[in-house]
């Protein structure tokens, strides 16, 4: 019996039932709608926001957070065969789907007032809010503690002023999770849209994510009440604790990527004829296909082995930063290496390997680039600080 040509560890048998039900109705969604328009999105620089209302539907947004948010409540295997799915469409759609969920409903749901959840979480997972996170500043988006962004305690408000740079869903959103440094230590915000003092300028000029909004914010002056102010966390662990959910699902991503450009090798190999044979019967054209095959099973493992830790309780940011280097990495060099057995038909956006490729150079540099999994990796091995 021949075995799954994307799955040949039959990683799908370790899957409970609701999860392959949710894998199956993501991918339905990704083939009939996604991948007929994305290409022409990435052209065109645009976000397919008329998508938005169906991920919702699909209960997409905030999806394993608590159903009484008006949230779908699945397991974090679920969350990531979700992100898996999406960025085999395209890392854009992942992203708006990540920043929505892990990065705005996540620190709402887990730092927020009850009231605060109440008021944002079922409009956010309805697709009638989007949020946008704003962490990285323009001097540097490694170094989170030289934050220059700050708020100031004015009588019964926040004053905030600074910048925020690199920003999914800026220009989108109807609300902002900001971090800013206070006397306190650093402490979230959320910033509603049209609050005087608050601008989004959309990044332009891009060559990857093309089909995502990316945004600088700017706030001058910006007062906020007291009440918009995420009350249940001070310092770093705010927002490193939503990088790590948000890293999660991105470890999941660049697999979809992945089989989505080994697909496309494939079926093109079989069908181009070079020296009077298919591509595919050539012995080099065969080992760089089963390489790819054996890193994408690699990564298949090690992520299904990470969410079961994450269901269990007991993930650790380091074996997030491990599972986000390798499979970002081997992403990266799968969609080269695809885009090169197309030949010159790899470099139109006809063809899938060239777009994912550019969309994987941002998602290897983001929520931590490699060097930086590494350095993690490497300080839980030696117990030394190489930063």
């Amino acid at each position: 019996m021949a075995l799954p040509a994307y799955d040949l560890y039959d990683v799908r048998s370790m899957l409970s039932d609701e999860e392959r039900a949710v894998q199956e109705a993501v991918a339905r969604f990704t083939d009939e709608r996604v991948l007929p328009i994305i290409g022409d999105c990435f052209d065109q620089g645009r976000f397919p926001k008329e998508l938005v209302p169906e991920i919702a539907s699909l209960g997409l947004l905030g999806s394993s957070l608590p159903e009484e948010y008006g949230c779908a409540g699945l397991n974090a295997v679920s969350y990531g065969l979700i992100c898996q799915e999406l960025e085999r469409g395209d890392s854009g759609l992942r992203s708006f789907v990540s920043v929505q969920s892990s990065l705005c409903m996540y620190p709402i749901y887990a730092y927020g007032s009850e009231e605060q959840r109440r008021q944002w979480l079922p409009r956010m997972a309805a697709g009638e809010v989007i949020g946008c996170f704003g962490l990285t500043e323009p001097h540097g988006g490694s170094d989170p503690a030289n934050m220059k962004t700050h708020a100031k305690k004015d009588g019964g408000d926040w004053v905030i002023n600074g910048s925020k740079m690199w920003i999914t869903n800026g220009n989108l959103a109807d609300i902002a999770i900001v971090w800013a440094q206070t006397d306190e230590g650093i402490q979230g915000f959320i910033v509603e849209k049209g609050t005087p003092g608050f601008t989004a300028q959309e990044i332009k000029h891009k060559m990857s994510l093309r089909a995502s909004v990316t945004s600088s914010l700017f706030f001058d002056n910006v007062r906020v009440p007291d009440s918009a102010r995420l009350p249940n966390v001070k310092g770093l662990k705010g927002p490193l604790g939503c990088l790590t959910q948000a890293r999660y699902g991105i470890t999941w991503g660049p697999v979809g990527a992945a089989i989505a450009c080994l697909d496309e090798a494939l079926n093109y190999s079989k069908e181009r004829i070079l020296f009077g044979r298919p591509v595919a019967a050539t012995q080099s054209a065969q080992i760089k296909l089963a390489d790819m095959a054996r890193r994408i099973t690699l990564a298949q493992l090690l992520v299904l082995q990470l969410g079961r830790l994450k269901d269990a309780g007991t993930m650790q940011p380091q074996q997030v930063s491990l599972a986000k280097w390798n499979n970002c990495r081997m992403a990266i060099d799968i969609a080269r290496e695809c885009r090169d057995l197309l030949g010159g038909a790899g470099i139109t956006t006809e063809h899938a390997a060239i777009r994912h490729a550019l969309n994987l150079e941002s998602v290897i540099t983001y929520e931590g680039t490699e060097t930086v999994h590494q350095l993690v990796i490497g300080r839980e091995l030696t117990g030394i600080n190489a930063f």
